[in-house]
């Protein structure tokens, strides 16, 4: 089973003892850091890969929710915290859960349960914020990938997404065996090919240049397919 690498960021020593229990007593929980504000936090989130963050809203500093809101590139959140009032603006950012203290841990396993289904479900996703929603996106309906600048625009099907975050960023979650990068702003899906003229390839009716830079690369690919 996939371990979900987590952090706690709450400002009482009592709720971070009992989520620390909550988060032991479950096999497939890392849990990576404890934070005492989102500023320590938000360096916990550079230098580690996490997944999950169990956020406590009335914080010190800087709101749970708006140190949320202010990521580029957030893990699944599970709130927590003492007032109700919160909720409805919780999951109004995605929230894949909100526990108002105290909770029990059948309640925090319900919890952590669905983080782990959305998790379990995107290892053949692509999982994007965009339209202040969550979406899942088949790594094989994905055509191209468009940089503009802090952020990229996914074309999968005849739709797409504009999510914020880097194009580099966004590489290091495909699959290499499927997208390759053949110009400092396009990423495809090797697969969705339908004709490469000159130093342009065809998806559909888009067509995307080849960067001089990436052109071995992608002949090299091309070679062996």
């Amino acid at each position: 089973m996939k371990k979900i690498n987590c952090i706690i960021i709450d400002d009482e020593p009592s709720s971070q003892n009992v989520l620390e229990q909550f988060v032991e007593s479950v096999d497939y929980l890392v849990l990576k850091k404890v934070c005492n504000h989102a500023i320590e936090a938000k360096k916990v989130l550079e230098e580690e890969k996490i997944d999950l963050l169990f956020l406590d809203i009335n914080m010190p500093l800087i709101s749970g929710l708006e140190f949320y809101k202010s990521l580029k590139e957030p893990p699944l959140v599970i709130f927590t915290t003492a007032y109700s009032e919160y909720a409805v603006e919780g999951f109004e950012v995605n929230a894949t859960d909100y526990l108002l203290k105290p909770f029990s841990f059948d309640r925090f396993l319900v919890a952590v349960n669905k983080a782990k289904d959305i998790l379990t479900q995107n290892g053949d996703k692509l999982l994007l914020k965009a339209d202040k929603k969550l979406h899942l996106i088949n790594f094989d309906d994905i055509l191209f990938i468009n940089s503009l600048g802090d952020y990229v625009k996914v074309y999968h099907n005849s739709n797409f997404l504009i999510t914020y975050s880097k194009l580099s960023s966004l590489i290091e979650r495909l699959p290499k065996n499927k997208f390759i990068q053949v110009h400092k702003s396009y990423v495809i899906n090797f697969q969705k090919i339908d004709v490469i003229e000159g130093n342009h390839i065809l998806i559909q009716e888009n067509k995307i240049p080849i960067g001089q830079k990436y052109k071995s690369n992608f002949t090299n690919k091309l070679n062996s397919y």
